[in-house]
């Protein structure tokens, strides 16, 4: 699967809306009009409400002569954040995206106790990138929002993603949870926990996929790496989702992938009671509509 069949799979969903947290950025109302051509969505904007219509009018968009479109005034970016969690969490929207707000922002909205989208389940950042020869979209999970995962968060985290993944038809896929090197080392962290991810895969604790490591990068999506080292393993180089040890490892895979090997991404947030879209304000608008048709399909 590419990420362009992502949309045409979000265009034959019942329409979905998507609340957007201060919606005045470009790239933001850019991929808003293409996910309306696509019609793969409609959408609640709130945020400075002339900032809003200039920026739709520059884009050849009339909030007065669709339905696709609605404009919510919001004179501040926490404002735009709570209304947001609030359309959503009223059932007035089916998924969140951020905007010109800062995460910590959206994020404190997200986890309001009160009227915010919190289950009690780890949140976590999930990317599907399309890479440059490469035949299926690969996983990238956690780049975003967990610094240090222990155990237990680890296997959220990877309950997270293969929710996501099962989401746009990959019903069993198969996870490497990336360490430095493939063979349990009681010095590496990251060793000790993939290899308990795996065990615990097996006894039926983490469901609907197939774990296994630790694995190195090399080996988890090369099967020559693999057959190199003389791994046997239904994982090793045919991984579909590769979970990173700690955040700083993450961020570095996803952004060399974007930067060096120049892969198409679109992320969302899983486990609130809505996926969110949180990319980078740097991110282009066609990776917010990649995210956004990632989101809707992921929508229960």
């Amino acid at each position: 699967m590419k990420l362009d069949r992502l949309i045409q799979v979000a265009a034959e969903q019942p329409d979905k809306i998507v609340a957007v947290a201060a919606a005045e950025d470009e790239e933001v109302i850019e991929a808003v009009k293409r996910a309306i051509q696509e019609e793969i969505a409609s959408f609640l904007l709130f945020g400075k409400e002339k900032e809003i219509i200039h920026l739709l009018q520059k884009k050849g968009l009339d909030p007065t002569t669709t339905d696709k479109l609605k404009v919510l005034n919001a004179s501040t970016p926490s404002d735009a954040a709570e209304s947001a969690v609030k359309a959503v969490n009223s059932g007035d929207a089916d998924v969140l995206m951020k905007g010109m707000v800062s995460t910590a922002v959206i994020l404190k909205a997200v986890l309001n106790k009160e009227w915010g989208l919190r289950t009690g389940k780890v949140l976590s950042h999930v990317a599907a990138f399309e890479v440059p020869h490469m035949e299926n979209l690969i996983f990238v999970t956690d780049a975003g929002m967990n610094i240090a995962p222990d155990l237990k968060q680890k296997s959220e985290i990877i309950k997270n993603a293969v929710s996501i993944a099962n989401s746009i038809g990959i019903k069993r896929p198969k996870v490497a949870p990336i360490a430095a090197v493939e063979v349990i080392n009681p010095d590496m962290q990251a060793t000790l926990d993939a290899a308990a991810l795996t065990q615990m895969n097996q006894r039926g604790q983490i469901k609907n996929c197939l774990i296994d490591g630790p694995l190195g990068l090399d080996n988890a999506i090369s099967l020559e790496a693999a057959e190199h080292k003389g791994i046997e393993s239904d994982v090793a180089g045919a991984a579909d989702i590769l979970m990173v040890p700690t955040i700083e490892v993450g961020n570095a895979l996803y952004k060399s992938l974007i930067y060096f090997a120049r892969a198409k991404v679109g992320a969302v947030i899983a486990g609130a009671r809505a996926p969110i879209v949180l990319t980078s304000r740097a991110d282009s608008a066609e990776s917010k509509l990649y995210s956004i048709a990632l989101a809707v399909n992921s929508t229960k």
